[in-house]
């Protein structure tokens, strides 16, 4: 397959959203398309999926499209299920009805085959089985259990109808089924949203291996480095190619910009000298004809553009001079967390200037946790033990993503009604909100906007103890990488929660691992938990291995003591029919000898069945 655009443009209503598009998507790319928000990400992957929306572009070259081989295109848009009461499992085997349809048949024609052995019967069989084990018929089934379980569900899952799992269940289901169907030309946008770690991790094992085509919007720059080997960014409406993953662009953006700028400056200044001379020599009709090439010369120079400065914009805040607390901020003494249910109990000491990031499964209970600690609900059981001069500052990522129809001034105020209109001004100014866009009613704000409102108001208090729940959600990646810049310099101390393997790298000095049956604190940053994590992986990988090995034994001994019981018996039955033979009861000697048999092979056998006993203790362990 080959798509290619040059010179594309995509204008919606009034506004052109790309200007100058130009791209080459192949078998086998891996691509990353990037930008800031609203730059036209989305727009453009439409634009891909739907060429008519192109048209001619600003640039120089000729608009033109090419489009070559016949391809399918997977792209994850709105989330709907024809039926929604019928089970996970049958939705997800929705994807491989061709193959289970041959699997239908090659059972009828086997069962034909009994009863009638022609030539057309068994030629369409063989042909059916070697296409079947063309198209992945012996290892689907592998396939789709081993994603359903890297996503998080389990066997009863598998039964659950489709109208009983939530809305970020349902968006998971959509997800596998479009991973499994394998289109040629595989379209992610933010795929990583909502997701947690163990589960990003997954699906960056499968997407590197993914063995089409792939093209991923994504901000989360860790995704992008381990997956793809191209990186188109979008910037002030152009498209701008790199080779190799999201850290080489970064770099290779940098010295691309140094180069240009260099260029720019270097024949600015010989036009400048050009010019001279021809505005010096141009009326002395000796000079003249010379002087009149050396404007010649200019006009037939490629005229280099100042390259732009890139959009750094991007908010402010001082937290350097805020109130210290005590040196104990919590103590969670046995500490129960949930609502209906038990979630975790934990034992742990906070203390001030300490940056904790709690990671885990979804559904764990890590936002509960930090409610809680927040006080915002009570413990199950246990309690938690707070500091002295705590000033906290709380961000909910569902919060902040409600809607009203209050203006951004209106909604900032709110909380801070004593506070000026123009203090109100200035301090949503430092957070990009600058003329009219303090006059936007929230319900119409982007994500990114809503976050950025929400932080504005929760670090205006200068809090000394900040708890986040997932802050960089909906954050373009210069947001972000700002915020981690703000988060590690915070002199005060630091909970959060996130998904967001930068921002743990970069920022935490402990992490707290909630999973299913128990809570674990790591003393140090996560770059060592992962080194910990791996060793630990490891550790009972072996002994998994070496479990399976002792039962191999155990079984093989099991099945000879087993062996050798049986023989016993069989012996023991023998001997003592013997007694009854007339030349044994009637001689004492051989009587004798054969009750000493009978009184050894009993022992034997009692040792056996003990062996036996002992055995089958270990296997059940």
């Amino acid at each position: 397959m080959k798509i290619n655009i040059k010179n594309g443009a995509v204008t919606l209503g009034i506004n052109t959203v790309l200007e100058e598009i130009n791209i080459d998507i192949n078998d086998h790319d891996k691509i990353a398309i990037v930008g800031r928000n609203g730059a036209g990400k989305t727009t453009l992957l439409r634009a891909i999926i739907n060429p008519s929306m192109l048209e001619k572009g600003l640039g120089e070259d000729d608009f033109n499209v090419t489009i070559m081989g016949k391809f399918k295109i997977g792209y994850l848009e709105q989330i709907t299920f024809s039926n929604e009461n019928i089970s996970l499992i049958e939705e997800i085997k929705k994807v491989f009805s061709d193959l289970i349809n041959m699997e239908n048949r090659i059972n009828n024609l086997v069962e034909e085959m009994n009863t009638n052995n022609s030539s057309k019967i068994i030629e369409e069989y063989t042909e059916l089985v070697e296409n079947y084990k063309l198209q992945g018929g012996y290892s689907y089934q592998k396939e789709y259990e081993s994603l359903l379980k890297k996503f998080g569900f389990n066997e009863e899952d598998k039964e659950k109808m489709l109208k009983e799992f939530s809305g970020g269940e349902r968006t998971k289901i959509a997800f596998i089924k479009l991973l499994l169907s394998k289109p040629d030309l595989l379209i992610l946008d933010e795929p990583t949203n909502h997701l947690d770690i163990k589960t990003i991790e997954a699906l960056e094992d499968y997407l590197k291996d993914y063995p089409k085509t792939l093209i991923i919007v994504s901000h989360d720059r860790m995704f992008l480095d381990n997956i793809v080997d191209t990186v188109y960014e979008i910037d002030y409406g152009k498209t701008y190619k790199y080779k190799g993953n999201y850290s080489n662009y970064e770099k290779e953006k940098k010295l691309r910009y140094e180069k240009t700028l260099k260029d720019y400056e270097f024949q600015q200044k010989e036009i400048k000298r050009l010019r001279s001379i021809y505005e010096r020599f141009r009326f002395k009709p000796t000079k003249a004809k010379m002087a009149l090439s050396k404007l010649k010369q200019i006009e037939r120079m490629d005229l280099i553009e100042k390259p732009r400065k890139e959009d750094l914009k991007t908010f402010q805040t001082n937290l350097k001079e805020i109130p210290k607390s005590s040196q104990m901020v919590m103590n969670l003494k046995d500490l129960t967390i949930g609502y209906d249910k038990e979630l975790a109990t934990l034992n742990l000491e906070i203390l001030r200037g300490e940056k904790l990031a709690i990671i885990g499964e979804n559904g764990i209970g890590k936002s509960t946790l930090i409610k809680t600690m927040a006080g915002l609900i009570k413990p199950l059981k246990g309690d938690i033990l707070y500091g002295t001069n705590l000033n906290i500052g709380y961000f909910d990522q569902n919060l902040a993503m409600q809607s009203n129809d209050n203006t951004v001034i209106e909604e900032f105020r709110s909380e801070l009604s004593d506070l000026s209109y123009e203090e109100a001004r200035k301090a949503l100014g430092s957070f990009l909100f600058k003329d009219t866009d303090v006059d936007k009613k929230i319900n119409v704000l982007s994500g990114g906007e809503k976050v950025r409102l929400q932080l504005c108001k929760i670090l205006y208090h200068k809090p000394n103890v900040l708890i986040l729940d997932e802050p960089t959600n909906h954050m373009d990646i210069i947001g972000k990488e700002h915020l981690e810049d703000i988060l590690k310099d915070y002199p005060g101390t630091l909970i959060f929660v996130t998904h967001d393997r930068y921002l743990v790298n970069k920022v935490a000095t402990s992490v707290l691992a909630l999973e299913s049956n128990k809570v674990k604190y790591y003393p140090y940053g996560y770059q060592e938990y992962l080194e910990k994590r791996e060793v630990q992986e490891e550790k009972e990988k072996l002994k998994k291995e070496k479990v399976k090995v002792n039962s191999y034994n155990l079984n093989k001994e099991l099945k000879q003591v087993e062996k050798e019981i049986t023989k016993n018996e069989k012996e023991l039955n023998e001997l003592k029919m013997k007694i009854y033979d007339e030349e044994v009861y009637s001689n004492n000697k051989k009587l004798q000898e054969v009750n000493e048999q009978i009184a050894n092979l009993t022992k034997e056998l009692e040792d056996l069945n003990k062996t036996w006993e002992e055995i089958i203790n270990k296997m059940e362990i």
